[in-house]
């Protein structure tokens, strides 16, 4: 999904509060991982990813792994965390248009 800069804005502010609800650590991505990150993405649609223990370029490349096998959008990097957005058949977050 490609999101306009006016979306991405108005996402993380939504995503400002929120505390990270996967965590990525040692062992990378994992089959367990992805079955907890379809279930937070279904839960939530915004959730922020923390990843431990890697430089910036393979934290880059996890998220986009991550991004690419649950179909969900990166909205924004910020040091060890990743902001990804993914909208369920039931919207619950209204982005502009």
């Amino acid at each position: 999904m490609k999101l306009s800069k006016r979306q991405i804005r108005h996402l993380r502010g939504l995503a400002h509060h929120l505390k990270p609800v996967v965590m990525i650590g040692d062992k990378g991505i994992t089959d367990n991982l992805l079955t907890e990150l379809h279930y937070a993405l279904e839960a939530h649609e915004l959730i922020k990813v923390s990843i431990a223990g890697v430089d910036k370029e393979e934290r880059r490349t996890l998220t986009e792994q991550l991004c690419h096998s649950s179909r969900a959008t990166v909205v924004q990097f910020i040091g060890r965390t990743s902001i990804l957005y993914r909208p369920n058949k039931e919207t619950k977050i209204i982005i502009p248009i």
